[in-house]
């Protein structure tokens, strides 16, 4: 019964968000990839919205219940019924009757099972598409029959197109740079660190704060035959800059300058729980990457680790959903976590094979603690902390590592404004 209402929920709320795009014919802006998207899904919103009435995907609202939600600008009803009841009224009002509605509306979508995206062709008229990285071990592979099935599922956002809209590409990724065949009559721009990217970042480093402790990056801009300097507070590693140089890319579609858009970007806050800076008791400065988890970007994280110096502790959680590619990924994050981390704290069942990993890597036992839970794993953690400890705790969702940060941040009574999972349904689990 529980399904079928959840299903009868999603067809209906579909039904009202093509009513309601209809009617408003609002631009859209739609981002996918297999890392990345929120993240760029925030910086394309500081840009959109410059000047003008736009709405944005509320946290990660991605799937076939988020998207829609977004569109009729509908909260999570959780388990609540009537509160779901309440949402397709309000939805259906929003048809009915004349309300103001965004000009643009910033979407991302994500794709957790087949079809998740290509559906959204029959029903969504994007204006620009962004794709992001598409690694070659995404997350979410275990329900698909292969890492290419995932990226072709990315790749069917194109098909949303509008006629002549704009595409916007990840450079650095030659499968999502070759996608631009794929969409003849669209506007291709590309963004990245490539010395051929319409957008590129370079000379790349970490930003200091006035004690000397890393507090974001900072790096040129070059765009449009101009360059200037990008800076990106709060979060760590080049990669941190990537969706602000997506945004420019989407700046840029829509005929921006790019002094509009540099000044736009001033606004960005990477969101919480991705690479995120956060001071910790003894000294210490937590690196929080607990939003998700997945291969390409526990390599990224580990890299970002290498930037600062001070004692590394890389706490890593499971990763999930990688179905028949579990173990070898997780020993190869094992083995990027000994080349650069001086103590290793795994968590979880399947993160044993980061620890046998880091172990053929030439890690000492000594170096390696192994938790089955986040809760005495952070416990521990407090207790081995020193003055001027780097501390990377990242792992799936449901691993729920953000309560490892909370045990060691400096002000706990913080967590409910910097920490993802705060809201009163994700406390109950």
């Amino acid at each position: 019964m529980q399904a079928f209402f959840k299903k009868s929920v999603a067809r209906l709320l579909k039904l009202e968000a093509r009513l309601v795009l209809r009617k408003y014919k609002p631009r859209i802006v739609a981002v996918t990839g297999s890392v990345g998207k929120t993240s760029t899904k925030d910086a394309i919103y500081a840009v959109v919205s410059k000047g003008v009435y736009a709405r944005k995907s509320q946290k990660s609202f991605n799937s076939e219940i988020g998207l829609p939600l977004t569109v009729l600008g509908q909260p999570n009803a959780w388990r609540n019924p009537f509160r779901w009841i309440e949402n397709l009224f309000d939805g259906l009002m929003l048809y009915v009757l004349p309300r103001r509605y965004p000009e643009w509306l910033v979407l991302e979508a994500g794709a957790d099972r087949p079809g998740d995206i290509s559906s959204l062709s029959s029903w969504l008229p994007v204006d620009i598409a962004v794709i992001t990285r598409l690694p070659e071990v995404p997350v979410h592979v275990e329900y698909f029959d292969s890492p290419e099935a995932v990226k072709e599922e990315k790749a069917s956002l194109i098909r949303a197109l509008k006629e002549g809209g704009s595409l916007v590409l990840y450079a650095d990724d030659k499968e999502v740079a070759g996608l631009r065949e794929r969409a003849a009559t669209a506007r291709v721009t590309t963004f990245g660190f490539h010395e051929d990217a319409d957008v590129r970042a370079h000379d790349a480093r970490v930003s200091l704060d006035e004690h000397g402790r890393p507090a974001g990056m900072v790096s040129q801009i070059t765009m449009a035959g101009k360059t200037a300097e990008l800076v990106v507070k709060g979060a760590l590693g080049a990669h941190a800059l990537l969706p602000a140089l997506a945004a420019a890319g989407v700046g840029l579609a829509m005929g921006k300058g790019e002094g509009e858009i540099l000044e736009s970007l001033k606004g960005y806050e990477p969101p919480h729980g991705r690479m995120h800076l956060i001071p910790g008791l003894k000294g210490t400065l937590i690196i929080d990457d607990t939003y998700n988890s997945s291969p390409a970007a526990v390599e990224a994280a580990l890299a970002a680790l290498a930037l600062v110096p001070g004692r590394k502790i890389a706490v890593l959680g499971d990763m999930l959903e990688l179905g028949r590619h579990s173990v070898d990924e997780h020993r190869k994050a094992g083995a990027w976590a000994a080349k650069v981390a001086d103590a290793l704290i795994t968590v979880g069942f399947r993160a044993r094979d980061i620890a046998e990993g880091a172990l053929d890597s030439g890690m000492r036992d000594s170096q390696i603690l192994q938790f089955e839970d986040a809760g005495p794993a952070g416990k521990e953690l407090e207790l081995m902390l020193q003055a001027g400890d780097i501390i990377l705790i990242k792992g799936s969702q449901s691993m729920r590592m953000e309560r490892m940060v909370e045990e060691i941040m400096l002000n706990p009574e913080q967590a409910p404004h910097l920490l993802v999972r705060q809201d009163a349904e994700w406390k109950k689990r």
